[in-house]
């Protein structure tokens, strides 16, 4: 379960792990999904990129 706000700076981040998930899947970059996506800053992106699903 992906958090629903960045740790660090509390953005909402739950909103885009959908999207970019699919998209990564679909074989697309992860730098070039985050960055359509607007998440900029590096805490935001960490939280997407190094999230585990656990289920």
């Amino acid at each position: 379960m992906i958090p629903i706000r960045c740790l660090s700076c509390g953005k909402v981040v739950s909103g885009y792990y959908e999207e970019f998930q699919k998209r990564t899947q679909d074989g697309e970059n992860p730098k070039d999904v985050l960055d359509d996506l607007g998440l900029n800053k590096y805490c935001c992106r960490r939280m997407l990129i190094a999230h585990v699903e656990v289920w």
